[in-house]
């Protein structure tokens, strides 16, 4: 809202106000005591002999409403408010506060500018919430992805059958096999031995 000046000696309000495409505005425009209960209205149009008045008190607090226009009369602070909702780019324009008098009624004068509509950015597309851990974690925080295991008491037993069967098949079974690796050898040996060599058993009664 722009800075106040006298539109009469009756009447003042701002000389400029804005709001967003597709949002709000309220203009505040005070007056006299004298004029306390009359009506008050809002006016669209460059000239303000022919403007057209969009919305207009009843002299009372009530508030009054047509469109996207409304406005309320405030005795106490002798001030009535216009809001216009919905804004449309259409809606910058030159409007006029007035107060309805008998002969030349009061009014200030004042530009209404649309600006463009606020930028929103959706949670869903920006924003994702999540539940889960961190996707990042510190170097410290990371957990190892290697787990060393503390051997429990089976492994333990099964570590020393292991190392008892290797000293069996040492000590015990290595040196019976080659006992029996070379029994067999022997025997196989003597098997193979020429007749000849070891004479026949009719040969001294020739």
């Amino acid at each position: 809202m722009g800075l106040c000046f006298p539109g009469s000696s009756a009447l003042w309000g701002p000389s400029a106000v804005s709001g967003p495409e597709g949002g709000s505005l309220s203009v505040q425009c005070g007056y006299d005591a004298t004029f306390k209960t009359y009506n008050k209205w809002w006016c669209r149009g460059a000239v303000w002999g022919p403007c057209q008045i969009l919305v207009q008190t009843t002299g009372s607090e009530q508030e009054v409403k047509k469109d996207r226009v409304s406005i309320r009369d405030n005795h106490k602070n002798l001030t009535f408010t216009v809001t216009m909702e919905k804004l449309r780019e259409a809606d910058a324009d030159v409007y006029w506060c007035g107060i309805q008098r008998t002969g030349t009624d009061d009014a200030v004068r004042m530009t209404v500018s649309i600006g463009p509509a606020p930028t929103t950015v959706s949670s869903s597309v920006t924003i994702r919430m999540t539940t889960g851990p961190p996707m990042f974690m510190p170097a410290t925080s990371r957990p190892s992805t290697t787990r060393q295991e503390t051997p429990g008491p089976g492994q333990h037993s099964q570590s020393l059958l292991s190392s008892v069967h290797f000293l069996l098949l040492v000590f015990l079974k290595v040196p019976l096999f080659l006992i029996m690796l070379s029994a067999a050898f022997w025997v196989n040996r003597h098997q193979r031995v020429p007749r000849t060599m070891l004479g026949h058993p009719n040969q001294e009664h020739l």
